[in-house]
């Protein structure tokens, strides 16, 4: 059981997502809520509460008459179950939900402790609402999205439960569940806040981390194959820059390296006294840039990515509501947490060292197909009859034009404010677009990945002598020559880069 208090970290979310470990709340944390809410209802009583008392947005300035409170709840909720788009995976609703459920549990929101209960079960029972991509502007956080989330909770709208769309109320009645009990202002405390576009921030953390990974794999797989240099990812080339990602993509390169019989040293080949002798030297001098600047490249992808992090962990566990509640100084204050600049600009900037990432990876490809740069392989791999097969030539189409979509989707969203609500909320973060849109850029880089492995295998192969290679390349090639068998003869490559790229999402690659 983990338990729900923050801070939660990274691999708390890992934990739960994919290794299905169940959440428990501790007394603790539902005294915390069952202080705030009480407070809150004794301190609305005689003064005006946004959200209490009062209607939303720009429509704050009416009062709502004490018997119509519950009811204004329940509107808001209904009224904004308005999404478009197709459904989020439940991976991504399931992370928007853990990061909702910890901000409502550190007590500023004044909800009632059915909202955690509830929360929690769904959580636990792997059931996940009904929520669409489109409709969030990301100010007042992720209003749309968030009530379908909150649509469920009251027991309305529809879930995804063991793989099959179904209406809320069935699923709750089957499993005995209770919706919960709106009592004071359970509807606005549940859809205003930053935890969807945090919750897919999340997801996209884990599996850009992932990628990464992959992408130091294939790079080190691609020295060997062309029997690099080693000195590019050396510790004394690269400590003479100060950048720790720097470093630390270097080490990696050199872990993965370190028994490989094909890597060069300098001192062995051009350093030596008969290598000044020759007028046009018969080996390179230096690899592309695509083999010798790898550490350059995805230092900076490190760093961003553990910026990411960062900010996303102090995201989570904050509280993103309007008005906040404090117990402690006992007093409410109204505000505007639930803004989501702070997401919206990760997810751009994730989006963008994504794609960039994903242009490395296109470009090793492309020095892997070309025989006239490579010179060692056969043109597109083609292990079969040059002229009468063709390799992975129609492979190398897919990669490019995924890589040429990553490159119009890494425009920033940060900066496409859309005034709307009546100009209540007249510039905006658009952070869960940004979210979704990295979600796409990462899982388009899966694919450019996926068809640079099948053609380091085809390299591999062609080169014949896989003693040579280093322990881990040895294991990278068992792994994936499982799965794709383009020998000589061609045919249909689509299963095969699907397959891939399932294998490299679920898996570590160190």
């Amino acid at each position: 059981m983990l338990s729900i208090k923050a801070p939660l970290k990274l691999s708390d979310f890992q934990l739960i997502l994919f290794e299905n470990q169940q959440l428990e709340i501790s007394e603790e944390v539902f005294e915390k809520a069952t202080s705030s809410f009480s407070f809150l209802q004794d301190f609305a009583k005689d003064k005006v509460i946004y959200g209490v008392n009062t209607g939303f947005g720009p429509m704050a300035q009416y009062k709502i008459k004490d018997e119509d409170r519950l009811q204004l709840q329940y509107n808001l909720i209904r009224s904004h179950a308005s999404g478009t788009g197709k459904a989020m995976g439940p991976l991504y609703v399931k992370a928007s939900m853990i990061a909702r459920l910890n901000s409502l549990s550190l007590g500023y929101s004044g909800v009632n402790r059915s909202v955690l209960e509830t929360m929690q079960q769904l959580i636990n029972k792997d059931i996940t609402p009904l929520i669409f991509e489109h409709g969030g502007v990301g100010a007042s956080g992720d209003l749309v999205q968030l009530a379908h989330l909150a649509l469920v909770l009251i027991g309305e709208g529809e879930v995804f439960y063991r793989g099959e769309r179904k209406a809320t109320k069935s699923v709750f009645q089957n499993l005995k569940i209770n919706p919960i009990e709106v009592k004071l202002r359970e509807g606005l405390a549940l859809i205003n806040g930053t935890s969807v576009m945090t919750g897919i921030g999340i997801v996209n953390l884990i599996y850009a981390k992932r990628l990464l990974e992959w992408s130091i794999c294939c790079s080190s797989m691609i020295n060997e194959i062309v029997c690099a240099y080693s000195d590019h990812y050396s510790s004394e080339l690269n400590s003479s820059k100060l950048h720790k990602s720097q470093h630390k993509v270097a080490e990696m390169m050199q872990e993965h390296l370190k028994d490989s019989k094909r890597i060069k040293n300098r001192q062995d080949h051009l350093y030596r006294e008969t290598s000044t002798s020759e007028e046009v030297f018969s080996e390179k001098v230096q690899e592309y840039y695509s083999l010798r600047c790898i550490p350059q490249i995805l230092g900076p992808v490190l760093a961003t990515i553990n910026s990411a992090e960062n900010i996303l962990m102090d995201e989570v566990n904050s509280a993103n509501d309007n008005p906040i509640v404090s117990v402690e100084k006992q007093m409410v204050y109204h505000g505007g947490n639930f803004h989501g600049d702070f997401i919206s600009l990760e997810m751009d900037k994730l989006k963008l060292v994504i794609t960039r990432l994903s242009m490395l990876s296109e470009r090793q490809l492309n020095y892997l197909l070309n025989s006239k740069l490579n010179e060692i392989l056969p043109p597109f791999v083609n292990l079969g009859k040059l002229g009468l097969n063709f390799g992975l030539q129609g492979a190398q189409f897919s990669a490019v034009s995924t890589t040429a979509e990553n490159q119009t989707l890494s425009n920033s969203m940060y900066v496409h404010s859309i005034p709307n609500n009546n100009d209540n909320q007249d510039i905006v973060s658009m952070g869960t677009n940004a979210a979704n849109i990295t979600k796409t850029v990462i899982d388009n880089a899966y694919q450019v990945l996926a068809v640079q492995m099948m053609a380091i295998i085809q390299g591999m192969k062609h080169i014949d002598n896989l003693d040579s290679f280093s322990t881990k390349s040895k294991e990278i090639f068992e792994k994936f020559n499982d799965k794709f068998h383009l020998e000589k003869e061609d045919f249909p490559l689509y299963n095969s880069i699907e397959d891939i790229t399932k294998s490299l999402k679920e898996n570590d690659a160190y």
